[in-house]
């Protein structure tokens, strides 16, 4: 096998509009490379999600988490919402060590006005203050709750799909694997958005991004190294922490996938998608080209932001129409 540390690999081009992004960011000096020095910081750098517009009823709980701690949830529905839908339940992003459960549900809004669907979004505790199993088995216990407590949220506990984007991704995708080897709850699919999913960063994509891009090879290892410190990299890693170890795939709900071509984290995205196909699994896989990670944020007027929108808004209503 090729050793990709000691390969230079040439990168894909960024869009053109996408590498003008990049350049004003580091120019403004938003963002910072990640560290553990620096995170304190980027915590404080979230930016307010704005849904305002879809004037959603917002509910809050308090609900059981890993251990029996006490976790914050939103549940997000339509004003007029009468009947017992189908629900979102969203694990926000934040490389597993920022965050919080409002980040990402600009995206997921738009799908509850247009469903009537209830979005429910926990706030699960972070690394490295709450390293692995924690975060996992956090929004795993969270989505129990949404099932016991569905006829309160007004959804159908038999129409679940489990969505999020990056670290949520990942967790998404773990969150799925434990449903299927504990037996529920039955999920009707999973929206998998730039995920991440292995620990190792041993792909090609992973050693192009070093040093650029909104998310790079730097902070990913960072966000890694805090949620499972030594063992990163080793074989003790679970699969419902890094998705991308898992060697079987079979019985999980119809997914989709989304990555830009010029990110970390496009191979092993790419390389999920293929095990889901292997193992006779329904999976949508998109690579938009010359996208960073969260390029659409900074393209968003664009045609390949909304062509990435149609596409993310078609696959959600096929699978909450099924």
């Amino acid at each position: 096998m090729t050793d990709n540390v000691s390969r230079s690999w040439p990168r894909p081009p960024y869009d053109p509009a996408v590498a003008a992004g990049l350049e004003a960011m580091g120019a403004s000096g938003i963002f910072s490379p990640l560290s553990l020095g620096t995170l304190p910081a980027m915590r404080q750098l979230s930016v307010p999600e704005d849904f305002s517009a879809h004037e959603l009823e917002r509910l809050e709980f308090v609900v059981p988490g890993h251990d029996g701690a006490e976790l914050a949830l939103t549940a997000l529905r339509r004003r007029d919402h009468q009947s017992a839908g189908p629900a979102i339940f969203h694990i926000h992003g934040g490389g597993m060590v920022m965050g919080d459960r409002m980040t990402g549900m600009s995206l997921v809004a738009p799908w509850v006005v247009e469903h009537d669907a209830v979005a429910v979004t926990v706030e699960y505790r972070l690394a490295p203050e709450y390293p692995d199993p924690v975060p996992v088995e956090d929004c795993y216990a969270a989505l129990q709750w949404t099932v016991t407590n569905a006829d309160l949220l007004g959804v159908n506990r038999a129409r679940i799909l489990i969505a999020g984007a990056s670290a949520g991704g990942g967790l998404a995708a773990g969150v799925a694997l434990l449903a299927r080897d504990r037996g529920g709850p039955p999920l009707l699919g999973q929206f998998l958005l730039c995920p991440m999913l292995d620990d190792r960063n041993e792909t090609v994509s992973s050693h192009q991004f070093d040093g650029v891009g909104i998310w790079d090879r730097g902070s990913n290892l960072v966000g890694w190294n805090a949620l499972l410190g030594e063992r990163r990299g080793s074989d003790s890693v679970s699969v419902y922490a890094a998705p991308a170890r898992a060697t079987d795939l079979t019985g999980l709900p119809p997914s989709y996938l989304d990555v830009g071509s010029a990110e970390v984290f496009r191979d092993e995205v790419v390389a999920y998608s293929s095990m889901l196909w292997r193992d006779g699994a329904a999976a949508e896989l998109h690579v938009w080209p010359g996208g960073t990670h969260g390029w659409e944020a900074l393209i968003p007027q664009s045609e390949l932001a909304r062509m990435a929108a149609t596409a993310r808004s078609s696959w959600v209503s096929r699978i909450l129409a099924s």
